[in-house]
């Protein structure tokens, strides 16, 4: 009996991707026709040429569930947009500093930081690094010494408002303007969180596809109300992504459909499904995108930041 380990759909699919391969060796069989269904994406992607905003999109990436996904929807959007020809900020306010780590980024404790700008008022422009994933992609990064920043914010004048003025500032000397920024929040909503909402336009929610997806969400949208009429009427929930998504799930599939009645124009067409490559990316300091761009987690990331730059901003 051969103990070996059957290949994965990804890897196989990665590896078997020639039409010739698939037409001598796999015929019609389900692994052939995710073969084509991915070359049929791939193509279609690479003919599409992205709108870019006239004015910088602000997007707030947030949820208080923690593991669904916020982090990678942060960095991966962020790239593939990138990609696609806008130059992109990323601010990484979780004090993990996963994003940070994902866009290749160091954020070691010595590291100028999103704390120095928001705590003492060090210009962005002294904390920007520009990520090895693109010419265009930049990246504030955090480190651990946010862990306390909640506490001395407290005391703080004006303390909602620090990264607003931070980040608008630095917006507003760029010589080339940024066409979007993805702010990563940490799963709660402290200080931290809602300078993230103050200084947003715009808040997207991934909502993973699985039981208790919606616990929490009446809450954070409530919170995104309160924001919106005591401290920045600007802002709005625009986009919710569905991530961590199995189709061969009745529970996957009842709650996308739950999703959609509740909130059928924000939610994206594009699900992002469960992927290895999507996971193993940030070990090696990287995104999808480029870790592995012709899985289906990297053309699932594209296609939904395709979505969002064709919507454009709401109203």
């Amino acid at each position: 009996m051969d103990l070996r380990a059957e290949p994965t759909v990804e890897t196989t699919v990665e590896e078997a991707g020639a039409p010739a391969l698939e037409d001598d060796l796999l015929g019609d069989t389900p692994l052939a026709r995710e073969i084509s269904d991915l070359t049929t994406r791939r193509a279609r992607l690479s003919a599409q040429s992205l709108p870019l905003p006239e004015t910088t999109r602000i997007f707030t990436i947030a949820n208080q569930k923690g593991g669904v996904g916020k982090t990678t929807t942060t960095v991966n959007l962020a790239a593939a947009l990138a990609l696609s020809g806008a130059r992109v900020l990323v601010i990484d306010l979780d004090p993990q500093g996963n994003a940070s780590t994902a866009l290749g980024i160091d954020h070691r404790s010595e590291t100028p930081s999103v704390y120095d700008v928001v705590i003492d008022g060090v210009p962005m422009a002294d904390v920007v690094q520009r990520s090895s994933e693109s010419d265009t992609l930049y990246c504030v990064p955090a480190t651990i010494d946010l862990a306390g920043s909640e506490i001395e914010l407290v005391s703080m004048e004006a303390r909602e408002r620090r990264l607003h003025s931070a980040l608008h500032s630095y917006l507003g000397s760029t010589e080339e303007p940024f066409h979007y920024v993805f702010i990563d929040c940490p799963p709660s909503l402290g200080l931290l969180t809602i300078n993230a909402f103050v200084a947003a336009t715009e808040v997207l929610i991934p909502i993973q596809c699985e039981y208790y997806a919606l616990e929490g969400l009446s809450q954070l949208l409530n919170n995104i109300s309160l924001i919106g009429k005591h401290l920045n009427p600007q802002l709005v929930m625009s986009t919710i992504l569905l991530t961590m998504f199995d189709a061969r799930t009745n529970l996957a599939n009842q709650v996308a459909q739950d999703v959609r009645e509740h909130f059928p124009t924000q939610v994206l067409t594009t699900a992002i499904p469960r992927s290895v490559r999507i996971s193993e990316a940030p070990s090696y300091g990287q995104t999808v995108i480029t870790y592995d761009t012709n899985s289906a987690g990297s053309l699932s990331y594209r296609e939904a930041a395709a979505e969002m730059a064709h919507r454009g901003a709401p109203n």
